[in-house]
């Protein structure tokens, strides 16, 4: 499992280049799944992780969501985006939901 935690703050980490190294891990973590993204959905998730990694930066949180909305996401997407989730050391799971609907979209690719 990986290890890799960014510390937004703490480190002062650049976001431009945390959201690229961010892209490479899920990348790697999709390919694992031969999940497949097209580019419409790799630009949509890129600017999903870039606004993700900003709130993780500037501490900003999103509007509290609903978790029974996402109730017919998979568990594999779920698990990927808790994945993905983790590798902050600041975002909150709610983060997760949202961006599981990125993986399981490719998923019906």
């Amino acid at each position: 499992m990986n290890q890799i935690k960014f510390r937004m703050i703490e480190d002062n980490l650049d976001p431009e280049l945390v959201t690229n190294q961010t892209i490479e891990i899920i990348n790697d973590w999709l390919s694992e799944c031969q999940i497949f993204q097209n580019d419409i959905q790799k630009a949509m998730l890129y600017s999903h992780v870039k606004a993700m990694v900003e709130r993780a930066k500037n501490l900003e949180r999103l509007p509290e969501v609903d978790p029974t909305l996402f109730d017919e996401l998979s568990e594999e997407s779920l698990s990927l985006a808790r994945r993905t989730v983790q590798l902050f050391n600041k975002l909150p799971m709610e983060e997760a939901y949202l961006l599981a609907v990125h993986y399981e979209v490719a998923k019906a690719n």
